[in-house]
């Protein structure tokens, strides 16, 4: 039922500190754009003019993401945010992880961009965080 857009190119802004992932070669593919802002982390996922903009706090994506698991038959694991406005994320047995912006109305309907990294671009999202992974 759902349908992941791979990410596999990383670009990193030096001068606004701007991180942003999108998918080598296709130039409307969905993107994702991190920043750190003090306590929290600006997060921009874009397809088109689509946009879903979530602002979690910084300490708590680290700590969740260095503790993501691959969990056999589930997508996603874990979600850092609100129940309005959160980040769902999954790690997959080969090293993918997913990363699923979302913004839940209610029990009625959301709306998600799904977006599924490479490994070798998780690596190096984890690296620019960073994220040190549990043992």
């Amino acid at each position: 039922m759902r349908q992941f857009q791979t990410l596999d190119k990383i670009q990193v802004d030096p001068e606004s500190g701007v991180m942003s992932l999108s998918a080598e070669g296709h130039p409307n593919s969905p993107m994702i754009s991190m920043r750190r802002e003090g306590a929290y982390i600006a997060i921009s996922a874009s397809f088109g003019p689509l946009e879903i903009a979530l602002r979690p706090r910084f300490e708590e994506l680290e700590r969740l993401l260095g503790r993501l698991k691959p969990v056999q038959g589930l997508q996603t694991t874990r979600q850092v945010g609100t129940s309005q406005a959160y980040l769902a994320m999954g790690l997959q047995g080969d090293g993918s992880l997913i990363l699923r912006p979302t913004i839940a109305a209610d029990a009625t309907g959301h709306l998600s961009i799904n977006l599924l990294l490479t490994p070798s671009t998780c690596k190096a999202l984890y690296d620019w965080l960073p994220v040190q992974a549990d043992a």
